[in-house]
């Protein structure tokens, strides 16, 4: 009998972390919409401000369109449900920093540090302890050091008493085995230990070592939309989804919804090709994209959502998508007022074999 996993919390980090992506320019109102938007489809962890963490534009690492009182006012201003927090490095930011950012109502933080540096986090710690905050440590660049010394390092934070600790793959260069072995060492050395992994998708394995690091039983997973973030962006937030959602694990997050959320507030920003909606729901239906073409065709004719009709005939036939049973699926979803359009931004699909 196969192992039931347990469900993971997604922390959102489109808004720090993809900073990055664009010179840090996310603004108070970019801010406020998106807070909302994540909010209103599930997400339950939401991280804010500079891409380098608290104090960063002060401290020359690039200056945000915003302050960081200005970033946590809008989170603030919209937030009810879900846990919003910051990110800080020390050395960069400052515990009065901190205590400014308690003010502002965060639920929880992330302190930034090298393994080897791990003393520097201790008063960050007791202060966001002190507050019962949710208060985690990054390890940067984890694979830095060995998977032995990094649980002795995880160890010695958990006894500062963070809840929390991150394997971070910064470069986006770690594979699945690795992501094992360091998440293994851990737990040979605390049963008790909470981790986390932040994952980079600079060889594409974003979405596969967070998977792996599910099946392993982390608890929160870093993901942003579109996979925005630095270098090659962070683990996709639509992707992952519907990942887990093929693995059997539902967080009750709409993947469309999600999707355009990604495509209203994100694509649109993003000087590269982004990740196209089309090609992420037919990965979860298992849909064959040499049949897209006739997706097109009855999604336009019926004007309704193709993502939806995608998912609407996989229910039915994943090996195969005759036109009649497409178009009788089409009009049942318009008759169901499933109401959509081809977006002007979905790619074009050439060929019609497969292979």
């Amino acid at each position: 009998m196969t192992e039931k996993l347990q469900i993971p919390s997604l922390l959102d980090c489109t808004l720090r972390d993809g900073s990055y992506a664009i010179n840090f320019q996310f603004t108070f109102e970019d801010t406020r919409a998106l807070c909302k938007a994540l909010e209103d489809v599930g997400v339950e962890w939401i991280e804010v401000g500079h891409g380098v963490g608290l104090c960063a534009s002060q401290r020359g690492y690039g200056d945000a369109a915003e302050t960081d009182v200005a970033y946590m006012e809008a989170a603030a201003s919209v937030l009810n449900r879900a846990n919003w927090g910051v990110f800080c490095i020390p050395g960069i930011a400052t515990v009065e920093a901190l205590k400014e950012a308690i003010d502002h109502g965060i639920r929880f933080v992330r302190i930034g540090v090298n393994s080897e540096s791990y003393r520097e986090v201790r008063p960050f710690v007791e202060l966001a302890r002190k507050h019962d905050l949710l208060t985690c440590v990054n390890f940067m660049k984890s694979y830095t050091c060995s998977p032995k010394d990094f649980a002795w390092y995880a160890k010695e934070a958990e006894a500062y008493g963070v809840d929390l600790v991150y394997l971070v793959d910064s470069a986006g260069g770690m594979l699945p085995e690795q992501v094992t072995n360091y998440v293994e060492a851990v737990r040979a050395r605390s049963n008790s230990l909470r981790l986390g992994f932040h994952g980079h998708n600079n060889l594409g394995l974003g979405v596969a070592n967070a998977l792996r690091a599910v099946e392993l039983g982390v608890e929160f997973i870093d993901v942003s939309l579109q996979g925005l973030g630095r270098s090659a962006g962070n683990t996709c937030s639509e992707q992952f989804v519907c990942a887990l959602m093929r693995k059997g694990i539902d967080l009750n997050i709409d993947p469309i919804a999600l999707i355009d959320i990604a495509e209203r507030h994100i694509r649109l920003l993003q000087t590269g090709g982004g990740v196209d909606s089309l090609d992420v729901i037919s990965g979860l239906a298992l849909f064959h994209s040499s049949y897209m073409g006739i997706i097109e065709k009855y999604a336009l004719k019926y004007r309704v959502d193709p993502r939806a009709l995608i998912v609407a005939v996989c229910e039915i036939d994943q090996a195969n998508a005759p036109e009649d049973m497409v178009e009788a699926q089409a009009a049942r979803l318009a008759g169901a007022g499933k109401h959509g359009a081809w977006k002007a931004l979905y790619k074009h699909y050439y060929g019609k074999e497969q292979q």
